[in-house]
């Protein structure tokens, strides 16, 4: 049913005037007029007795108008919970998300945005394995690949970079691979269960690396543990740039194989349940983070970005 007709229905009755309930709503008389007449059509009755002086109420019209009017605060009462034409945006958030990546980058900022938004509470679900957002009624999550599930939908919030690294003392005593080749030799940690990775090289050369088929001394699927113990010099590690940008650049760890870059274009994504609908909650802390992180990664200052594509606001 048609509530912005019913809405012109509602004014109607109380002005006994169409066109003055059509100009409080933007309408010109003539289109006034036909939305009335549509509402009429769908309920199937007279709403209101037209004559050349006067409008008054019919019969029908009088049933009908306390059913229009609980309508009218319905649609009121459901777009303020989703938060639609109120600023108190309220409701809990459920996020799932790396605890690597969310006690270094998103607690620190969850303070700022209680503060900014009192009435939402948060509950988070940190956990380096993946959880199911269906199955676990999540209402945002954060992947670092877009999944090919057709019941969700994706932001990018961040550009990131895979790169392959180790400790300096693991490099003085094992050597330093300078070809993806030489990694079959070296103590290899894999973080859960790795794919094939197809690497370019100088000079467009193409080559593989298969944890598979490497020495696997660790696998582990806590993202802390994995970064300690590369930096402990347990192994070679392939890791987020996100995760080790900051010990690359005070040489606690060593970039390994710099010139070769890993054939993907890895990201942050903010993924939800696909909807027609993306709730305020939903929306106002996806643009917080898109504010307060996706605008300026500081694991990308100084390098290329992989793809042109700068994440923006949520629908």
């Amino acid at each position: 049913m048609d509530t912005e007709g019913i809405k012109l229905f509602v004014l109607a009755a109380e002005k006994l005037n169409i066109s003055a309930a059509g100009r409080e709503l933007g309408m010109p008389p003539a289109v006034a007029s036909a939305r009335l007449a549509k509402l009429e059509k769908t309920v199937g009755a007279d709403l209101l007795r037209r004559s050349t002086r006067k409008v008054a109420l019919s019969t029908e019209g009088a049933e009908f108008l306390p059913f229009a009017k609980e309508i009218l605060a319905q649609e009121n009462a459901a777009l303020a919970a989703m938060g639609f034409g109120n600023e108190n945006v309220s409701g809990t958030l459920r996020f799932a998300a790396s605890s690597t990546f969310a006690q270094q980058y998103i607690m620190p900022l969850v303070p700022e945005f209680l503060d900014q938004y009192p009435g939402i509470n948060l509950d988070l679900r940190l956990s380096d394995m993946e959880l199911d957002l269906i199955q676990g009624s999540f209402d945002l999550a954060l992947r670092d690949a877009v999944l090919p599930d057709s019941n969700l939908k994706a932001r990018k919030l961040a550009e990131d970079q895979r790169v392959f690294c180790a400790s300096p003392e693991y490099l003085a005593k094992w050597g330093t691979p300078e070809h993806p080749d030489d990694l079959r030799a070296h103590q290899i940690i894999a973080f859960k269960s790795q794919a094939t990775i197809n690497l370019n090289g100088p000079q467009s050369e193409q080559s593989q690396f298969k944890p598979r088929t490497s020495q696997n001394r660790l696998i582990i699927d806590d993202g802390l543990s994995y970064k300690i113990a590369t930096m402990e010099g347990a192994g070679i590690a392939i890791h987020a740039l996100w995760s080790v940008h900051r010990e690359l650049a005070e040489g606690t760890l060593v970039q390994v194989l710099p010139d070769y870059q890993m054939d993907a274009e890895p990201a942050l994504w903010l993924v939800y349940p696909k909807s027609n609908v993306l709730t305020a909650k939903v929306r106002v802390f996806i643009d917080f983070l898109l504010d307060r992180i996706g605008s300026r990664p500081p694991w990308m200052e100084g390098r290329v970005e992989s793809s042109a594509v700068k994440p923006g606001k949520a629908e």
